[in-house]
């Protein structure tokens, strides 16, 4: 193992960043599990409510990895066929008629799915072979997506009127769930000095389609000692009711995290700790990954809902009563 290649490929994904950083002000958690979510091989989902800019943070990370961009607004009366292209029928040069395939614009390296809760659930679900399976099969054929692949997709608040609760099922294709906060006063006044002045910063793109596959191939390749994989399947198996002896869990969850949410908790915190040079993974990098790992893979109960329980709560006191008596 290079670990000079580990060092190199932070102060790489660190160029990313701070990219990135140019024209988005704060947002500095959505930013660093995009990139996460990215180097992990997986999607991200972004929730947050109308106008904070989620669009705009997608198109700027296709902008500066270099990746082919589509952009999906799902909507009430959006079909399946339109995300993922249907046969049509077109003239040969003799006079015939043939079908031929019209790619929807599923197929590209970056997909953002705007949005994606404003659609109904058979068109949501028209993302989850390409999400799980890196395939779509239409009309019986099955084609390959691009390489990278991956889905960023916004939704807003489920409260909101015309929005339409995601499947658990899509849900937990998810690798993380990304809160978007409201600006305070000084990112507010900068977003209106970027966004209001003379000029806007001009992106430059730090690395391309091959650099982020290689990426990929190094956070497979981070460490993991065996007490960090105990610890982190110790927190999953904690989510689930009558399983984490922990009475909060058992009064406010209906349904905990199954073997995907413990998949998405070690590839973030492997993605974290590439992302700083590291080889190897910290018990840092299992804290600050399990919320948005696991926030969107705990299913409250009625009590739970009707007290306002906050999953991000139930996962910090997980994390509080599992990492106890660690060194840290």
């Amino acid at each position: 193992m290079d670990k000079a290649e580990f060092s190199e490929m932070g102060r790489k994904i660190g160029e990313v960043r701070a990219e990135v950083g140019k024209f988005i002000v704060g947002q500095e958690e959505a930013v660093d599990f995009i990139l996460y979510a990215i180097i992990g091989g997986g999607h991200a989902l972004l929730e947050g409510l109308p106008g904070l800019g989620k669009t705009m943070l997608v198109r700027t990370f296709s902008d500066v990895l270099d990746l082919g961009f589509s952009r999906i607004q799902f909507t009430p009366d959006l079909m399946p066929s339109d995300i993922t292209g249907t046969n049509m029928i077109e003239r040969t040069p003799d006079g015939g008629q043939r079908f031929v395939f019209k790619q929807g614009p599923i197929f590209s390296e970056m997909v953002l799915a705007d949005e994606i809760n404003r659609a109904t659930p058979k068109t949501q679900s028209a993302l989850l072979e390409a999400m799980g399976e890196k395939t779509v099969t239409v009309l019986g054929e099955t084609r390959t997506m691009a390489d990278p692949f991956f889905v960023l997709a916004t939704q807003n608040p489920i409260e909101l009127e015309g929005t339409y609760p995601l499947p658990e099922a899509q849900l937990d294709r998810f690798l993380c769930k990304i809160l978007v906060p409201y600006p305070d006063v000084g990112e507010l006044k900068e977003i209106m000095r970027r966004t209001t002045g003379a000029g806007s910063p001009e992106l430059q793109k730090v690395i391309g389609p091959e650099t982020v596959r290689r990426a990929r191939e190094l956070a497979r390749a981070v460490i993991l000692p065996e007490e960090m994989l105990d610890l982190a399947a110790r927190i999953v198996v904690a989510t689930r009711p009558g399983e984490s002896g922990i009475e909060e869990i058992d009064r406010a969850v209906l349904i905990g995290s199954g073997p995907r949410g413990l998949q998405s908790l070690i590839a973030l915190a492997k993605a974290r700790a590439l992302s700083e040079g590291r080889y190897h993974v910290s018990i840092a990098d299992l804290k600050t990954a399990a919320a948005p790992a696991l926030r969107h893979r705990l299913i409250l109960n009625y009590e739970g809902e009707a007290a306002g329980t906050s999953p991000d709560d139930l996962i910090g006191r997980i994390v509080g009563d599992v990492l106890t008596g660690v060194n840290t």
